[in-house]
């Protein structure tokens, strides 16, 4: 079976974490098991390994897989923080699968640690703002409110929103953050990053008819085509990443699996490349 070279390698580029957690789901769990699966499509025979603008994925030196972590509840912060801190911490960029959102809470403080100054664009179909969602603040509802109140980024950008409510239009407010809805999601072509960027992309952030396998359905999201577009047209040093919610048990025939795979490929892609 194919696989990514494991972690530690020398002369990696790329670190790969799995972080198999779903417990701060507000409605269906699953997603937990999305993190193979993602590499299981990236290696999938109907497709290879090249990106679209013909970089080979493929060749020796790109990728060190630290595998997945499954921390616990009361744990997850701290584990899945110290899990991508390795990473961090032999000289590489990282990519996380998750998982539900509430992973890229930790994921950003490892980043933030050996990044400051970070900012981050955030692809979804919700805000993700909420204070104390369910009486939970580590809500996958939740995590960029973690974030910004404990000053990890300097600017957050969020692309494809079509869900906020009134709380959440405060709480971007409230942290200054930079809400392209999805009748605005032409304007991230006119961003420019001058810090290292963090890249967090919640599947939901596409239309369920290209991305069924996910568990909030919200019409009138991201095509494909659009997402990739952004991510290719960005120009920034993008230090870490994370692609969420992916539920493989709304993922009947694997469709949203491979999208993942694509996202990825197209997120290392810009990675190596600044």
């Amino acid at each position: 079976m194919k696989k990514f070279p494991d972690f530690p390698q020398e002369k990696a580029c790329i670190g790969l974490l799995g972080v198999a957690f779903d417990e701060n789901s507000s409605y269906k769990q699953g997603s937990a098991l999305a993190p193979q699966r993602i590499r299981e499509a990236f290696f999938c025979d109907s497709a290879n390994l090249w990106t679209e603008d013909v970089t080979d994925l493929g060749a020796d030196g790109i990728f060190a897989d630290a595998g997945d972590i499954t921390p616990s509840v009361a744990n997850m912060p701290l584990e899945t923080e110290q899990a991508a801190g390795r990473l961090y911490e032999a000289g590489l960029k990282v990519i996380a699968f998750g998982g539900d959102h509430s992973v890229t809470y930790p994921l950003v403080r490892a980043a933030a640690k050996h990044h400051p100054n970070l900012s981050i664009l955030h692809f979804d179909a919700h805000p993700d703002l909420y204070d104390n969602f369910d009486n939970n603040p580590y809500s996958h509802a939740s995590p960029f409110a973690r974030i910004m109140e404990a000053g990890l980024a300097k600017r957050l950008v969020q692309v494809g929103i079509r869900t906020m409510i009134g709380h959440q239009r405060e709480q971007a407010e409230r942290f200054g953050v930079e809400v392209l809805t999805m009748q605005r999601w032409q304007d991230v072509f006119n961003l420019q990053f001058d810090s290292p960027l963090y890249v967090t992309f919640d599947m939901d952030c596409l239309d369920p008819a290209f991305a069924p396998g996910i568990s909030h359905w919200e019409p009138g999201g991201l095509s494909t085509r659009e997402a990739l577009s952004v991510i290719q047209s960005l120009r920034a040093e993008i230090i870490g990443a994370d692609i969420v919610e992916l539920n493989p048990t709304r993922d009947a025939l694997g469709v949203t699996e491979m999208v993942a795979a694509k996202v990825f490929k197209e997120l290392v892609v810009k990675m190596l490349k600044i």
